[in-house]
């Protein structure tokens, strides 16, 4: 049995991930780079780092209600046009 289908029509914000820095960040902190011109890198926390395991390539995403998250660059890229 194939699970139900659903279609994305939510606007968040978000930075495709240049470089992630485990060590300038701080302790338990990393540091991630965006790939656009213009933005400056930005630590995020451990529990972050843990929750959502981001990678280079891959999107940060901010949802409207503030919500931090991490998408592969394949689903972020398949569901998502810039505004």
């Amino acid at each position: 049995m194939e699970m139900p289908k659903y279609v994305c029509h939510k606007e968040v914000c978000a930075f495709k991930i240049k470089s992630i820095d485990y060590d300038s960040g701080g302790p338990n902190k990393a540091t991630i780079t965006p790939e656009e011109d213009g933005y400056v890198p930005f630590e995020v926390d451990a529990a972050y780092m843990e929750k959502h395991k981001p990678i280079v390539g891959g999107y940060y995403v901010v949802y409207k209600d503030g919500y931090k998250s991490f998408s592969p660059a394949k689903a972020f890229e398949d569901g998502y046009n810039l505004k």
